[in-house]
């Protein structure tokens, strides 16, 4: 399906391990609220149960604020939650199967490490690519940083949307333009804020700077 590379501008991605004085809902309305315009549910070390009754409740909150919600990894809760799509990496179920599985209607979103991978991703019907690590990162500890020439070479190659992700924040955003990326994908620079609000804001303003670079 065509996707709205808009939608990546600022792409929240959740962490529990965030959670403190705001419940993880607070704090997604919180970003919503303030100009997040994509929310992924990634939930490592949830069971199945907890997980869908959060991914509901967090498929209406986005539904509220039309923004695309999307689910990591796991196609069923997906399935189960109407969410808007999927978000699988390279050592989850390929893009083409799950294409299978969801039907067209569903995004699908691939994390890629090199153009090898973004070039097959999209070949199997991937609708945006996640694009990282582009800085290093706490989050993902088993993941090479990718070089800048590299996320240029991938945003040059392919026509559907990107965005980057990988321990970005509001210091370091700006280094990412001229790349190409549509937008760029933050866990704890909202999530671990003492205000997820004011982070969205702050982040948002520099995300359209960085994109209007490169337009």
């Amino acid at each position: 399906m065509n996707f709205n590379k808009k939608a990546m501008l600022l792409y929240a991605v959740t962490d529990r391990a965030w959670v403190g004085k705001k419940s993880l809902y607070e704090q997604v309305e919180a970003a919503l609220e303030n100009g997040v315009t994509c929310v992924q549910l990634r939930e490592k070390n949830l069971d199945d149960v907890s997980f869908l009754k959060e991914a509901k409740e967090l498929a209406l909150l986005c539904k509220r604020y039309k923004v695309p919600f999307i689910v990591n990894d796991n196609v069923e809760i997906a399935l189960a939650c109407n969410a808007d799509g999927i978000h699988v990496g390279q050592e989850d179920m390929e893009a083409s199967a799950v294409r299978q599985r969801v039907g067209d209607k569903m995004i699908i979103g691939v994390s890629v490490h090199t153009l090898e991978e973004a070039l097959e991703a999209v070949k199997s019907g991937a609708d945006y690519l996640g694009l990282g690590a582009v800085f290093s990162t706490s989050t993902k500890t088993d993941v090479d940083v990718m070089s800048f020439e590299t996320l240029k070479t991938i945003c040059d190659a392919v026509e559907i949307p990107t965005v980057a992700i990988g321990g970005i924040s509001k210091d370091n955003l700006m280094q990412l333009a001229g790349s190409g990326i549509d937008g760029v994908a933050v866990v704890s620079a909202i999530f671990g804020a003492e205000d997820p609000g004011a982070a969205a804001v702050a982040l948002l303003q520099s995300a359209k700077e960085m994109v209007a670079y490169h337009e």
